[in-house]
């Protein structure tokens, strides 16, 4: 690990993810977009984060950032203490593989896998041996209430089970990071209730940030902290019904 990668953590060796003066420009001249005009954010360790607002406002480009698959125009960027923007392009894939997953809206799994096959891709593109991946694989899935479903196709699954493989394969490498885009806009109020209850359970950790971009506010209740943002900047932070203690009681249960 080169010395020039590393933050000085003394004072925040509880943060996961520190972002200060973030600015993203697309084109030039005349036809520049600012899709992030200045962006500061803290997101601490064993904390899910949902980031919310209008189409537009830049949260898909932030948490894209973040997660080191965009380059920002200007400003830092650290992630679990390394940074992002001093990075050579290989080793940020390195990084990405090694310590961030993703999970989206469009659940892309490879329809010729079974189950616990697409939860193990990860592990698979790092070398594991097959046996060992699909076994690590298979006890994820089996935490998410999908223990019946590991041979089953996706063409097999119901959409929310579907999102579930899509969970257990963000997380089957054990990232520090877990970034979701818009992970419960194609379900319904029961099954999105049901996804965010999983990740809130599962992949909520003390050495882990969770950030969740959404549109969906039926499922801010699950929320430590909510950062809305508005034309390319955060323009509130307040503290989630979850750290309150009114998040609903939601168990999961076989219909997702």
């Amino acid at each position: 690990m080169s010395a020039s990668h590393v933050f000085d953590e003394s004072h925040r060796d509880d943060l996961a993810v520190r972002v200060r003066g973030v600015t993203k420009e697309f084109g030039t001249g005349d036809s520049v977009t600012r899709a992030l005009r200045g962006v500061d954010l803290d997101v601490p360790y064993g904390e899910l984060l949902m980031l919310v607002g209008p189409s537009g406002c830049g949260k898909t480009t932030l948490v894209s950032i973040v997660a080191g698959t965009l380059e920002p125009t200007a400003g830092e960027v650290e992630v679990l203490g390394l940074d992002l923007v001093a990075m050579s392009n290989g080793r940020k894939v390195r990084f990405r593989r090694d310590n961030v997953g993703f999970v989206f809206q469009a659940y892309n799994l490879l329809p010729a896998l079974t189950a616990a096959e697409n939860a193990a891709v990860p592990l698979l593109i790092a070398g594991w041996r097959r046996r060992d991946a699909v076994e690590a694989a298979a006890d994820v899935l089996d935490r998410l209430g999908l223990g019946d479903k590991l041979t089953s196709l996706p063409s097999e699954l119901s959409g929310g089970q579907q999102q579930r493989v899509a969970i257990a394969r963000a997380l089957v490498h054990e990232p520090r990071l877990l970034v979701c885009d818009e992970p419960t806009s194609a379900l319904d109020a029961e099954n999105g209730r049901i996804t965010m209850e999983l990740i809130q359970r599962v992949a909520v950790q003390p050495d882990r940030a969770v950030i969740v971009v959404t549109h969906d506010s039926r499922v801010y209740a699950f929320a430590d902290r909510i950062a809305s943002m508005e034309d390319g900047r955060i323009d509130s932070i307040e503290i989630g019904p979850h750290r309150t203690g009114s998040c609903p009681d939601s168990r999961p249960s076989d219909s997702l």
